[in-house]
């Protein structure tokens, strides 16, 4: 498949590409133009020339002793093209030449008016009654080489036009471009989350209605999304009042149950709502991250939030939670307080879950607002690496759970302009997994 060129450089190359050849071709018709008139030029200077030669030549042969004498005279330097002239009488006698002519490019002797040969233009005139005959012969290659110059001279401009009309089609396409970078660059900065529509009043005529079908498409997109989401959501919290009722009747049926097959059934339906309990949870924290809205107004300290989200989960962990918090002030950052405790959350559970049991899992919020769980293990894949971060993906130790803990992470993430990285083994370590998201730093 073709890649595709940019329009501005399609648009500077071709306009430049039409001015060279619009003016080559004026150059060639000028040309065409500017010999025709030097042609015309030449054969009124040739015929002023005949016609000053004439009368002293008809002088000089009527004062001669001997009229039919030939003579040789200099040639007329005055005149343009190293002119040659030859007068001759009736028979073809040549009585006055210039010198060096040649006789080979006059025409007959009575010719008159202007005649063209291979190589030179002749002029003829006749005096006394058609008894002398003078004929002025010019070559053609001066006249040529007048036509060459005039065309050069035309074409020299080129070789300013050229680079100017580069510049000036590139100023004046990139001027006229303005509103489609503008346009590009608001698609670019537009979050994941973020489905309004773009403004297109400043676009081009021609741009506008490709750019309106785009906001039709994001607004068809938008609604879908929304439809899905209140599903998801409405769903997962329809689930919560019924599950946590049956889980209530499965504990109590559970305490009251003799032990026997009656008992181990019941707490094995007591573990399996549990789980479906958390699955509803991890739906709704799944909505609320689609949803667009992680992004607070006003800046939420991380350390603080981090802080409580490490305090409610030690309560139920089965292994330490070493925390490292910076020592000097809060880190803000621009995230929803709820947000950030969804994404905390669910980075130190799956770590929990995967760990190495017994050993503890380092959890640090650095000062520039970057957040690092580790946990000990063996070492994954590169290829399941990265695909962790995908819907109901799990790793290969095949803990508990539904594989949408990092998928919630990785949409936060994203939403909040968060940048999320896995590694396997841990940085400075030989085993383990890593998790660390870099949030931007608020008012930066």
């Amino acid at each position: 498949m073709k890649a595709a060129g940019s329009l501005q450089k399609q648009l500077v190359y071709g306009l430049t590409l039409g001015i060279v050849v619009l003016w080559v071709v004026a150059t060639a018709l000028s040309g065409l133009i500017v010999q025709n008139r030097l042609d015309d030029a030449f054969d009124d200077a040739m015929q002023g020339a005949a016609q000053r030669i004439l009368p002293l030549a008809v002088m000089d042969i009527l004062n001669r002793e001997e009229p039919l004498t030939q003579q040789r005279v200099a040639p007329l330097n005055a005149l343009p093209g190293q002119v040659a002239y030859l007068v001759r009488d009736r028979e073809g006698t040549i009585l006055l030449q210039s010198r060096d002519a040649d006789l080979t490019v006059f025409g007959p002797p009575t010719m008159q008016g202007f005649s063209t040969t291979p190589t030179h233009r002749v002029y003829g005139a006749s005096a006394l009654r058609d008894t002398l005959f003078l004929q002025v012969a010019e070559p053609l290659s001066y006249r040529r080489k007048a036509a060459r110059d005039a065309t050069f001279a035309l074409l020299l401009p080129l070789l300013l036009l050229v680079p100017a009309s580069l510049l000036g089609v590139w100023l004046f396409v990139r001027f006229s471009l303005r509103s489609v970078r503008s346009y590009r660059r608001a698609v670019e900065a537009r979050g994941v989350g973020d489905l309004s529509p773009i403004q297109t009043a400043p676009l081009p005529l021609e741009i506008r209605p490709s750019a309106d079908a785009v906001n039709n498409l994001i607004d068809r997109l938008r609604r879908a999304l929304e439809t899905e989401r209140r599903f998801t959501a409405n769903s997962a919290h329809e689930l919560r009042t019924p599950l946590a009722a049956a889980l209530a009747q499965v504990q109590r049926l559970r305490h009251e149950a003799a032990d026997g097959p009656v008992k181990e059934r019941a707490a094995q339906i007591e573990a399996s709502l549990r789980e479906l309990a958390r699955l509803a949870e991890k739906l709704m924290q799944l909505a609320k991250a689609e949803g667009g809205s992680v992004l607070a107004e006003v800046p939420q300290d991380l350390a603080m939030l981090l802080n409580h989200v490490v305090g409610d989960l030690q309560r139920v962990a089965t292994v330490p939670i070493q925390l490292t918090l910076p020592p000097d002030g809060p880190v803000l950052s621009p995230i929803d307080a709820d947000a950030f405790a969804i994404l905390a959350r669910n980075l130190i559970e799956n770590a929990l879950k995967h760990g190495a049991p017994g050993r503890p899992i380092n959890v640090e919020l650095t000062t520039d607002a970057r957040l690092s769980v580790v946990n000990a293990g063996d070492v994954l894949d590169p290829a399941e690496l990265a695909q962790l971060t995908e819907r109901f993906v799990r790793g290969s130790g095949r803990a508990p759970g539904y594989g949408l803990g990092l998928a919630i992470v990785s949409t936060v993430a994203t939403a909040a302009r968060a940048e999320l990285k896995l590694a396997s083994p841990a940085t400075d370590r030989a085993d383990g997994f890593q998790a660390s998201v870099q949030f931007p730093v608020a008012g930066m």
